[in-house]
């Protein structure tokens, strides 16, 4: 049986499916990983120790798995975080650590200059978007300005998948999605880099060849078949940012469709009937050749109540979320906000900061898990907002990611948005969009084809109308104590009182 491997490289984790080329999942596997915080506002990837050696070990896994069972990986995709910046020399060899996206704000003073530079209007209308710390673009700027020796040697830049096509191929390509969030660099117009800018911001190093997530970019190296046990002339496809492999996973390909990712972070990507602006989203290409999305990223989702569980014990998640299912909505009288890495969009601030109001002496550990979840199903709502506002029609919810595991955050944020939302029958993500398409890039299926059936819908509850009255009052908190949040998150960075 003919089966394509698709893998993808996470902010925490990295997971792996074999699939039929009708979409149907046969094997996966999944690898934990480090990510680094060396300083407030950093974070960052080992290409090598991360992006590489878990695609060969997951890779390794799979085909031993498929050969076992008489079976053949005719093709290969990767996605991963983006967008990333690693710099690696005339060899491809990482010449530092990846700069992760938006979660990484070390580069926000560099996004304020390139914004002035170019002007906010023209980045918003010929980019797709305005500067902020998601932009590739930035963070090169801020590597030639503060990294100059490593800068000085670097000639080419990658982001993850675009650096495992590389180590599989040898081919330097970059699918126009991932470039599309290079603001600066990419004309979202004409689809092409921008030599002018390149010139300004990127001085020294190479543009890649710009192809589509579901292009064939190459073979599989002799090289790289020793380390991962994919056979040496499989075809590669370039892969993208793992949001749109996980929007791919889901069948979310028509204008109107809205993808809500439920993991670390929270993602969305709306299809859009061409291309929309918002100075409060990102404006890229999509997945498909021709696609235009609208997208918007919430910094922390799911890590916020991971640290919530970590705080106070560790125990089960199974046993949190029924403690959390068990609280009412509203949380016995709990608030809470979610800018617990700052926050991307709606608006984008590096500094703000987490919250939980209305705590009492009977406040339970359960209380705080399911005002968390509300926080960011408030979070997600409030992108939504800003997607109408920017001109889509929201026609069509599908949840998708770790998240959706468990009925209760799912149904909390189709509460509070007051919209159905479809749970696909497979939710492992990315790495199943990864598996389409290199069976596009075989020819094997077409790119709209649907692989992924919805085997829940989430209705509107009694709680909706609790949080149509809580709303208000969580957009009200955030503008009340924005400045004290700046005020605390500059104490965190000085580490502390003087």
């Amino acid at each position: 049986m003919d089966l394509v491997l698709g893998v993808d490289v996470g902010t925490g984790s990295s997971k792996g499916v074999l699939s039929t080329l009708d979409g149907r999942v046969v094997a996966r596997e999944s690898r934990p990983h480090r990510t680094d915080n060396p300083r407030p506002g950093y974070v960052e990837h080992d290409a090598d120790a991360v992006w590489w050696a878990d695609f060969a070990a997951i890779a390794q896994a799979l085909t031993a798995q498929a050969r076992d069972a008489g079976d053949d990986v005719v093709a290969v995709c990767a996605s991963g975080v983006g967008p990333t910046v690693l710099l690696a020399d005339d060899a491809g060899h990482p010449l530092r650590p990846a700069i992760l996206y938006g979660v990484d704000t070390r580069a926000l003073a560099e996004a304020a200059e390139l914004q002035e530079r170019y002007g906010a209007e023209d980045l918003l209308r010929r980019c797709g978007s305005q500067m902020s710390s998601q932009a590739a673009g930035a963070k090169i700027e801020w590597l030639r300005r503060h990294e100059p020796e490593v800068f000085s040697r670097a000639r080419y830049f990658f982001m993850c998948n675009s650096y495992l096509a590389f180590r599989l191929t040898g081919e330097y390509v970059l699918d126009h999605h991932s470039a599309s969030q290079t603001t600066p660099l990419y004309d979202r117009h004409e689809a092409r880099w921008i030599d002018e800018r390149c010139e300004e911001v990127a001085p020294g190093l190479a543009m890649p060849r710009l192809v589509w997530p579901s292009d064939e970019v190459g073979r599989v190296s002799a090289e790289a078949a020793r380390a991962t046990g994919i056979s040496a002339g499989t075809p590669v496809a370039a892969g993208t940012v793992d949001a749109w492999a996980e929007a791919e996973s889901v069948d979310v390909g028509r204008p109107g469709d809205l993808m809500v990712m439920y993991g670390s972070t929270m993602f969305l990507v709306a299809v859009t009937d061409g291309p929309r602006f918002s100075p409060a989203l990102w404006g890229t290409a999509g997945a498909r050749p021709g696609q235009s999305t609208l997208a918007a990223g919430m910094a922390s989702s799911g890590s916020a109540t991971e640290w919530w569980r970590e705080t106070v014990g560790a125990p089960p998640v199974a046993d949190l979320v029924a403690e959390a299912a068990a609280a009412p909505a509203g949380a016995h009288g709990l608030l809470a906000l979610p800018y617990f890495a700052g926050e991307r969009t709606p608006f984008a601030d590096a500094d703000a900061r987490g919250a939980v109001l209305g705590l009492t002496l009977r406040t339970t550990r359960g209380d705080v898990q399911r005002a968390l979840l509300e926080a960011t199903a408030f979070g997600v709502r409030h992108n939504v907002d800003a997607l109408e506002e920017a001109g889509v029609e929201v026609r069509r919810v599908v949840g998708v990611g770790g998240g959706t595991g468990s009925r209760l955050w799912p149904q909390i944020v189709t509460d509070v948005t007051g919209r159905p939302q479809e749970l696909p029958a497979e939710r492992i993500g990315a790495s199943l969009g990864d598996a389409k398409f290199a069976a596009v890039a075989l020819g094997a299926v077409a790119v709209d084809a649907t692989w992924n059936s919805v085997e829940v819908v989430t209705e509107p509850g009694p709680a909706a109308e609790v949080y149509a009255g809580l709303y208000p009052a969580y957009r009200r908190l955030h503008e009340a104590t924005a400045d004290l949040q700046h005020q605390l998150s500059a104490l965190e960075r000085a580490g502390g009182p003087a």
